[in-house]
C-alpha cells in the first residue's frame, strides 16, 4: 500500500511538471533573445596620406584634434530584413539593448542613427539602395561654383551619420540568449576650412562659403558615397587670422570606403571648388574664388583645406556707408568678384 502512494506521487509530479514545464517543439510563448552592443567610432577625419593626427599643431588651430570627433548620438533605428523581404524596426539605447527576436534563417540588421534634422533618408526597406542625403539650401549668386558646378542642388551640411550592417544575424533556437557586438562608423566627416588673410580682415563684418564637387548622398550599407554631386552652403566666423568653417560632408562623389572592406578605385578628374563671400563694414560684398582639387586628393573624407594671401584692398574696403553688421541674412548687393589667383 505505501509503494503505491509513493508510485501515485511519483506519477503525479511528473505529470505537473510536464504540463508546467515548456518543451521547445510545443512552446509558442518563448523566444530567443539578443544582447546588442553598439561600438562607436568617433572620426572626424579619415587618414588618406595627410597625417593630421600625428602632427596636429593646436596652437594653430585654437583647438585640439580630438575636439573635433563626433560625440555619440541619442538613439539608434535598426532596419530587421528577412529573407523574404520583409521588413522590421527597432529602436535602440546608444550603447546596445537586449530584445526579443524571432526565429529564422538568414536575418539582415542595418543600423542608424536617427537624430538628425540636416539629413533625408531614403529607400531604407532596400539594403542596396538605402542611402543619406543633405537638405536643401538656396543662395543667390555664386556665379563661380554654378559655372563649375552645373546643374546640381545645393545643400547643407548634412548632420553627423553613424551607420553598420550585419549581413546575416546568428542563427537562433528557442530560449537562446546570444550576443552580438556591432562597430558603428562614420559616414559624414569634417573638414576645417581656413581662409587666411594677408591685408584687409578689419573690413570683414560676415563672412560664408561653400565648397562645390562633393557627394550629394552616401549609402548605409557599405559606406561608398553616390555619383551625383552638390555644392555644401555654410557660414564661416572670423578669426584673428581670418574666416573658418568646419563643414561637414560624405566626402568625395564616387568613393568607395576603405573602412567598410572596400579599397578605393581609380576615379576620374572632377572639379572641386571652394568659393568666400564677404559682407564688408561698408555694405559691399567681394567673392573670392579658388580650385580646390588638389587639396582633396588625399583628403577625400574630412582634413583640413586651407587658402592663404587673401587680400581687401583699402580702396574696396573703406567705409562709405552706415552699414549694420548685426543682420541675420544678407540682403541682395552687388558682389564684387575678385579674380585672384591665390596659391593654396
Amino acid at each position: 500500500m505505501k509503494l503505491s502512494r509513493i508510485l501515485f506521487i511519483a506519477v503525479i509530479m511528473a505529470v505537473m511538471s510536464e504540463l508546467t514545464s515548456c518543451r521547445d517543439e510545443l512552446c509558442y510563448d518563448h523566444y530567443p533573445s539578443l544582447s546588442l552592443g553598439l561600438a562607436w567610432e568617433h572620426e572626424w577625419e579619415r587618414d588618406y596620406g595627410m597625417n593630421h593626427a600625428a602632427n596636429w599643431d593646436a596652437a594653430k588651430h585654437g583647438f585640439e584634434y580630438d575636439d573635433m570627433r563626433p560625440e555619440r548620438p541619442e538613439w539608434v533605428n535598426m532596419v530587421i530584413t528577412k529573407p523574404d523581404g520583409t521588413t522590421g524596426e527597432k529602436y535602440l539605447k546608444p550603447e546596445g539593448d537586449e530584445f526579443m527576436v524571432d526565429l529564422g534563417e538568414g536575418q539582415s540588421y542595418l543600423l542608424y542613427n536617427g537624430d538628425t534634422e540636416y539629413i533625408m533618408l531614403s529607400d531604407v526597406a532596400s539594403l542596396n539602395d538605402a542611402r543619406a542625403s543633405a537638405t536643401s539650401r538656396s543662395r543667390s549668386g555664386l556665379s563661380y561654383i554654378n559655372e563649375h558646378h552645373p546643374d546640381v542642388r545645393s545643400t547643407n551640411p548634412p548632420d553627423v551619420l553613424y551607420a553598420a550592417y550585419v549581413e546575416k544575424a546568428p542563427s537562433f533556437n528557442i530560449h537562446d540568449h546570444l550576443s552580438l557586438d556591432v562597430k558603428m562608423q562614420p559616414l559624414v566627416y569634417t573638414y576645417v576650412i581656413r581662409y587666411e588673410f594677408e591685408y584687409g580682415l578689419e573690413h570683414v563684418a560676415l563672412a560664408r562659403g561653400a565648397i562645390g564637387g562633393m557627394a550629394e548622398s552616401v549609402y548605409l550599407r557599405d559606406g561608398r558615397t553616390s555619383e551625383n554631386a552638390s555644392v555644401i552652403l555654410y557660414d564661416c566666423d572670423i578669426k584673428p587670422y581670418g574666416c573658418e568653417a568646419h563643414v561637414r560632408s560624405f566626402g568625395t562623389p564616387g568613393f568607395p570606403d576603405e573602412y567598410y572592406g572596400r579599397t578605393e578605385s581609380e576615379t576620374t578628374e572632377r572639379p572641386y571648388s571652394l568659393n568666400l563671400e564677404i559682407m564688408l563694414t561698408n555694405g559691399k560684398s567681394v567673392e573670392f574664388n579658388y580650385d580646390i582639387a588638389d587639396q582633396l586628393k588625399n583628403q577625400p573624407r574630412g582634413g583640413v583645406i586651407t587658402i592663404s594671401g587673401i587680400r581687401i584692398e583699402d580702396q574696396i574696403g573703406a567705409s562709405d556707408s552706415g552699414f549694420n553688421v548685426d543682420v541675420t541674412d544678407w540682403p541682395e548687393h552687388d558682389i564684387i568678384d575678385l579674380p585672384i589667383e591665390v596659391e593654396p
